[in-house]
Formats: C-alpha cells, sequence, structure tokens
C-alpha cells in the first residue's frame, strides 16, 4: 500500500485493459489511444485477446507514443480451462512483442508464468464475470493484481466486482495488487470508468512497468488518495472529499469512517495485527477508490 506514498516520482492516470478492431473491439488502436488521450489519460495498454482467431496479437501502439501519452504493450492472454469449463483470462501489460502464440497443450498456470518469465505485470481480470473461483486462481503462479473493478463487465452483467476474490487470496497469504480498468469494447458508456494511478519515476514505459511491479499505484473510479501512512497503531490518510473509508481485512476483520466531505482520515490498526488490511474509500456519488493491500505480519 505505502510504496505509493512513499517514492518520489508522480502519480499517472492509465487504463490497463481494453480492446481494439485488431481483436473484438470497434475502434481501431489509433482511435483508442486518441480517445484515451483526449480524456487526460497519460497512458494506456491495448490488450486485444490473443487467441488464434485473432492472430496472437500484441498490437502495436508504438506509433501513438509521444512526451505527453505512451503505452505498455499487452494482451489478454487465454487457454484451457477452469473447473466451470470457462477458458482462462489473464491480462498481461509490458510484453515483448515477439510474444509466442499459446503452445499446444499450453494450460492457463504455464500461460501465466510465461508472461511472468517475459517481463510482464500480470493481472487476473473480471473475476465475477466468469465465475472465477479461488481453487483456481490459487493455481496461478504469482500473479501481481487482481481486478477490483471491471467497467464494462458492470455495464453489462451487474459483476463488476473483484473484491471477494481479492480477499479470499489474501486470505490465502498471496501478496496481491488491486486494479481497476475499463475492459473498453464499444467505447460507448463503458470508456473512462475506471483506472489506475501509477507513481512513476518518470511518463516512460519502463518506468510505469517498473512502479506496477513495484506496487506504487491505486486504483480508482474518480476518488483521489493523496497520502497513506501509518503513525503508531493508526493509519492516516488524505483524500480529496469522500463520505466514506473503510479497511477490510482477514474474515470479519474491519473499521470504517462515515461523514461529510471528509479529507482526513485516522483508522485503527490494532485488529488486523498479524494479518492484512486494504483501504477502501467512497465519494458521495458511490464512486470508490482501492489502495493496495497492507501486511502487518
Amino acid at each position: 500500500m505505502l510504496s505509493a506514498f512513499t517514492t518520489p516520482g508522480l502519480f499517472l492516470r492509465g487504463n490497463l485493459h481494453c480492446h481494439s478492431s485488431v481483436s473484438d473491439g470497434d475502434p481501431t488502436p489509433a482511435r483508442v489511444c486518441a480517445l484515451y488521450r483526449d480524456l487526460g489519460y497519460d497512458f494506456i495498454s491495448l490488450t486485444d485477446h490473443f487467441m488464434a482467431r485473432y492472430g496472437y496479437p500484441v498490437t502495436d501502439t508504438t506509433p501513438w507514443r509521444d512526451a505527453e501519452f505512451t503505452t505498455l504493450l499487452g494482451a489478454e492472454l487465454h487457454a484451457p480451462a477452469l473447473g466451470n469449463g470457462e477458458i482462462w483470462h489473464l491480462v498481461a501489460n509490458g510484453l515483448p512483442i515477439d510474444f509466442a502464440p499459446l503452445g499446444e497443450t499450453e494450460t492457463g498456470v504455464e500461460l501465466a508464468q510465461r508472461a511472468l518469465d517475459a517481463g510482464a505485470f500480470v493481472s487476473i481480470p473480471h473475476p465475477a464475470w466468469y465465475g472465477l473461483t479461488p481453487e483456481d486462481a490459487l493455481t496461478l503462479p504469482e500473479v501481481h493484481a487482481v481486478e477490483a473493478w471491471n467497467t464494462i463487465c458492470q455495464i453489462e452483467t451487474g459483476r463488476g466486482e473483484g473484491g471477494h476474490l481479492i480477499d479470499q487470496m489474501l486470505n490465502a497469504g498471496r501478496r496481491i495488487g488491486v486494479v481497476a480498468a475499463d475492459d473498453t469494447h464499444r467505447y460507448h458508456g463503458d470508456l473512462g470508468g475506471s483506472w489506475v494511478m501509477v507513481k512513476a519515476a518518470e511518463r516512460s514505459p519502463e518506468a510505469i512497468l517498473a512502479a506496477l511491479k513495484a506496487g506504487a499505484y491505486y486504483a480508482s473510479q474518480g476518488p483521489e488518495i493523496y497520502h497513506v501512512e501509518i503513525d503508531g497503531d493508526h493509519l492516516n490518510v488524505e483524500t480529496s472529499p469522500i463520505s466514506s473509508a473503510w479497511l477490510i481485512g482477514h474474515a470479519a476483520r474491519s473499521a470504517a469512517v462515515t461523514g461529510m466531505d471528509l479529507t482526513h482520515l485516522r483508522l485503527p490498526l490494532e485488529k488486523f495485527a498479524g494479518s492484512w488490511a486494504r483501504l477502501v474509500i467512497a465519494d458521495e456519488a458511490g464512486n470508490r477508490a482501492w489502495a493496495n493491500p497492507l501486511w502487518r505480519d
């Protein structure tokens, strides 16, 4: 949790999961980059479906990089099969352009490891949307994060949240991070709904990828987290105006603060000793932000 607020650098707004006409999205890659640039984003990762039907693409977005906007090469990876019969969905940001196609007998677990070995930041997208169980998720190697929110899955199916899987993986001892993304396909209503704020040393793909791997980020639908620090047995937090803040921990452990236009919070940490806690905040409109988990062991 704390690296996003203790390391030097600047916060950059980015979307880690979206699609283009290279796979099953509507706009071209150029248009996708332009839309996010116009919204004020600092970077995106265009993650077209890495499937045989699309030619196993790692979409090249380097032509649309400049000093104000950059991209991470990536893809949404797929392999058979989950216990419920669905294929795996894994988002990999920072892949090499020549990442090899799925092997004939390659499993989702092996594919995740290969993406990690290639240097990617690997996350589990939209777990509620396709019924990913903790049992399946825990077969994966040490991937970096789980989506707490997926904009298009919430719009189309009402299954946009990923908090339950995050908590179950944390309970099992996995030091997982928390991201949020649009998973944009149509670019009407599913654009700009959730993002990550990454604390990077500079506005370059390499610096952003390094910050992601270091956990120096938080996820948001609008609220901003300016600072988080441990002060003895309390967590001090500074935010944009919010109405609720929760520390969520193992099993039923929790702490909360509610009010109007809160900007400075002090949350007790005693009950989270020896385990983990993660911060979630919400503004008056119900928009949330999620910090990475804090381990108290």
